[in-house]
């Protein structure tokens, strides 16, 4: 490891670097932790788990975009640390985002936490690291101490930054990576105090398939109060902070500065050495307005004046950053164009805050069809990812019909489209019925739009359910909850 003790000395003293750990860390002088919220994400319980009582002798990484509450569950784990009678010695938290803290550099600020603080000899120490990606080589020193130093729990969280994929190779074993992605419609209507519906519950989508009539419909009627904070959580997004503004103006607002504003001007410069920051941004836009769409790296190139080199380089730090997700093409092989990639963004309203579409996103037909599917995919994907699914799109070149998303889960092909539309008529799912077709499949999801429109139809091989997407989005994230 590097030696940073003389480089942070001419920094700062170590009593100046322990001054700023002791702000963070109110609970050494048996303070309480200034505005810690009572709501917690779904995540909670299994960070807690890992840093509490690990399955196995593993660090936790806990990854996502900036500004996703991150920080917020990680003290709230050190709440439940103290309550579950830990000595409040033995917990260190620190955030490198703090410049002081960042130009000490991780083990130096461990070291002056050890050598100015006592602590209780051989007894659990845990340590809590925010914003890790700033701090060099925090893979090996990671590795180093889930190796030679098992008394210590770490938890580090990353924004900028492919946590399961840094240093691969190195890591495996040695950390658990839990992705943190924006808020669920559940978690939005938790932390805007909303009262939640009385509704059926559904353990999983395909639960449903078994369904009566009637249960369908009442489901579907004691859902009719919260489609419209389904709609107003496409407008102000997933991040806690904006969530809970009032006006939806400065909500977007508040969302395209503090997080993608930041992210893209900060974090590409600071951490992956970015120069041409305005092509980045100009990507970006594009993406916002082709959010969802089939990107052909070629068109794009040439419309925006940039190589395919840069395009790709771009969209892999975009990717980091969780700013956006990526689908490859079913079938990914010989027989489809490795260039086009599927681009969903992060949060269904990045891209209204970022083109100022405010509450005209509900007036305009297309966009507003656009959010939903972004809003579906995601929770889709949070609910699945750990299941090792493979997510992607379809596209028949010849004829170009499309399924929106393609899911393979041990083996079983399950695809979804999104027709958030009042009325669905036949040709409307013609892509969808010919996949299904082609793969004899003998279940597919359509994502609607009415309330009403909660039913199953029946094809000679296979049973499409139409489910609206208030309903998949509040089942897919509450039912993790429980």
């Amino acid at each position: 490891m590097r030696d940073l003790c003389h480089n942070s000395s001419m920094i700062a003293t170590q009593q100046q670097i322990y001054a700023v750990l002791r702000e963070y860390n109110p609970w050494w002088d048996d303070a309480a932790d200034p505005g810690l919220p009572s709501w917690e994400r779904v995540a909670f319980a299994e960070v807690k788990e890992w840093v509490i009582s690990p399955p196995s002798n593993r660090a936790v990484l806990i990854s996502g975009a900036r500004q996703v509450g991150k920080t917020t569950l990680l003290r709230q784990v050190v709440r439940d640390i103290i309550k579950s009678g830990v000595d409040p010695g033995q917990i260190l938290y620190a955030t490198f985002d703090h410049p002081l803290l960042k130009l000490t550099g991780l083990e130096d600020v461990v070291r002056i936490w050890e050598e100015l603080h006592a602590r209780k000899e051989g007894a659990p120490e845990y340590l809590l690291l925010d914003e890790i990606q700033y701090t060099a080589d925090w893979q090996t020193w990671i590795k180093h101490q889930v190796d030679f130093n098992k008394k210590r729990r770490i938890a580090a969280t990353g924004s900028a930054m492919p946590l399961a994929s840094s240093s691969a190779e190195s890591g495996v074993g040695r950390w658990h990576t839990i992705k943190l992605p924006t808020l669920s419609f559940f978690e939005y209507l938790k932390i805007k105090k909303i009262e939640t519906p009385h509704i059926k519950d559904a353990t999983s989508l395909l639960n449903v398939f078994s369904w009566t009539d009637g249960e369908r419909i009442k489901a579907a009627e004691a859902s009719r109060k919260i489609v419209p904070h389904f709609h107003e959580y496409l407008l102000r997004g997933g991040f806690p902070e904006t969530a809970k503004v009032e006006n939806i103006t400065i909500a977007q607002k508040l969302l395209r500065e503090d997080i993608v504003d930041k992210v893209l001007k900060r974090d590409m410069t600071a951490l992956y050495g970015v120069r041409h920051i305005l092509d980045l941004e100009k990507l970006f836009l594009y993406l916002c307005i082709h959010d969802g769409g089939i990107l052909d790296v070629s068109n794009v190139a040439s419309n925006l004046n940039l190589s395919r080199a840069t395009i790709n380089n771009f969209l892999s730090l975009l990717e980091s950053a969780h700013l956006i997700y990526r689908l490859r093409p079913y079938g990914y092989g010989k027989q489809v164009l490795k260039s086009q990639d599927k681009i969903y963004l992060a949060d269904a309203a990045i891209s209204g805050s970022v083109l100022l579409k405010g509450k005209s996103l509900l007036q305009d037909t297309a966009k507003l069809g656009v959010a939903v599917e972004t809003a579906f995919f995601k929770h889709l994907f949070t609910r699945l990812y750990q299941t090792s699914v493979e997510f992607s799109y379809w596209r028949q070149p010849k004829t170009q019909l499309e399924v929106d998303i393609v899911g393979v889960v041990a083996g079983s092909t399950v695809p979804f489209e999104v027709k958030y539309a009042s009325s669905i008529q036949g040709d409307d799912i013609k892509g969808l019925r010919a996949f299904c077709e082609m793969k004899k499949l003998p279940r597919a999801y359509v994502i609607t739009r009415e309330l009403g429109d909660f039913r199953i139809v029946k094809q000679p091989e296979t049973e499409f359910l139409h489910i609206p997407a208030v309903l998949a989005c509040y089942w897919l994230s509450k039912s993790e909850l429980e």
